[in-house]
């Protein structure tokens, strides 16, 4: 297993070898596995891709993302040109029905309404964060099925079984009130998003609770 410093130093590594982020302005700090990122950057792209960088190094069991978004001139909007832009990138999206509503404030984005399905309301945030003179985004979108579909819980486990990265005996799924439930272990943050992603693709799912830790149990 990687020490704390090895960890460091992979993750640095992985921050230059991204071509979007600029590394040297970035600051890396790693305690039990736990990675804080510092810094600043000059979109809210680049931000989402340091921390999507980091955890592509093994062994990752958290990130802190505390990097600054420090826009230059050039590319500052003021709230109107900038909420009319992300209306523009959400209705050209074939992903994102036409229930999403859109505000700007400071430079931050928030997106409320609802939806079916939880691909849908992370396609909206997705297409929106290379947009020039983004700060921020909140995502608020509520997702609400209009179908419930037999037993969710044999369903999700069945996709767990299906999976390449899934390992199903490690990962258990409960049945709550109001959606689904995951605890467990995964080996790598490919297999905690793998377990989220089939969990949430179980129709009728408005909730996911994530209680799976990464690394060995």
């Amino acid at each position: 297993m990687w020490t704390d410093t090895d960890l460091q130093h992979y993750v640095e590594q992985e921050l230059e070898w991204e071509p979007s982020v600029h590394k040297r302005q970035i600051g890396v700090l790693v305690k039990g596995g736990a990675v804080q990122l510092s810094g600043h950057v000059d979109s809210y792209w680049e931000k989402c891709q340091a921390e999507t960088a980091a955890w592509r190094v093994a062994h990752i069991k958290a990130i802190v993302n505390e990097i600054r978004v420090e826009l230059p001139f050039s590319q500052q909007r003021d709230d109107d040109e900038l909420a009319l832009a992300a209306m523009s990138v959400l209705e050209s999206n074939t992903l994102v029905p036409a229930t999403i509503e859109v505000k700007a404030a400071g430079g931050c984005l928030t997106l409320t309404g609802q939806v079916e399905f939880h691909y849908q309301k992370e396609a909206a945030e997705q297409s929106l964060r290379p947009l020039r003179g983004l700060h921020k985004l909140r995502n608020e979108i509520a997702i609400a099925p209009s179908t419930h579909f037999g037993d969710v819980r044999a369903r999700v486990e069945e996709a767990f079984k299906r999976s390449a990265l899934i390992d199903s005996s490690r990962i258990k799924v409960q049945i709550l009130p109001d959606g689904i439930s995951l605890r467990g272990h995964a080996r790598t943050r490919a297999e905690h998003e793998a377990a989220l992603e089939a969990a949430w693709s179980a129709p009728g799912v408005a909730k996911v609770e994530d209680h799976i830790t990464i690394g060995a149990a």
